[in-house]
């Protein structure tokens, strides 16, 4: 069983729907001992930085997350649900994150230049269709081109202070970690329940992952 862990925080039910549309059986949920039970965790997130975490601890869900991390199961996570594994994060202050990923969320400065035209300031967030170029051979990553393109809604990035753990880079002014993966770990900066067919192919990987 897939559990989306409930806290409170992240478009859950899409990506429940994302994940039953190739084949996991799923439950949303913030019981603890559905999420001691699970095969496989995602931690979806929208939100500033401070507020998950603090929507995550509040809500006594990070210990059965952890250990099922330690456990060597497999776990996603998406958006802020991958920012939250760093260090910290620099959104409305300096905030602590899980630190299971050394490294530091930032955000996007408007004064980058944009992408597309040099003369031109950054919008931030930074929303659209991006191209991932993968760096990391993976199981995720299986039949999906490097260089396909994956649909992004943020305003901060992570830093990792390892270029290890980096599975996928994108571009938005400056390079940043679209995806990182780890051992039993993989998360990703784009949305993968709203990246159409490349989306749906990871995350029936995911389902189908067993690290």
């Amino acid at each position: 069983m897939i559990v989306v862990i409930d806290y409170g925080s992240g478009n859950l039910r899409s990506v429940a729907k994302a994940l039953e549309s190739v084949g996991g059986r799923v439950r949303v949920s913030h019981d603890e001992g559905e999420m001691a039970q699970a095969t496989h965790l995602v931690l979806p997130g929208v939100g500033a930085f401070a507020d998950c975490y603090r929507n995550l601890t509040e809500s006594r869900l990070l210990d059965p997350m952890l250990a099922h991390i330690r456990a060597g199961r497999p776990f996603l996570g998406i958006c802020v649900g991958m920012q939250l594994l760093f260090t910290e994060g620099h959104e409305f202050g300096v905030h602590p994150g899980l630190n299971l990923i050394p490294g530091r969320v930032e955000g996007f400065s408007k004064t980058m230049a944009d992408p597309e035209d040099a003369g031109r300031l950054l919008k931030v967030p930074h929303m659209g269709w991006n191209p991932v170029h993968q760096t990391v051979v993976h199981p995720l990553w299986r039949e999906i081109p490097d260089g396909a393109h994956f649909y992004f809604v943020h305003s901060f990035y992570a830093r990792p202070e390892e270029d290890a753990v980096v599975a996928g880079r994108s571009q938005y002014g400056i390079g940043f970690a679209a995806a990182v993966a780890r051992d039993n770990l993989f998360a990703t900066q784009f949305h993968p329940e709203k990246s159409q067919r490349h989306g749906l192919r990871l995350l029936h990987h995911f389902v189908e992952w067993r690290p």
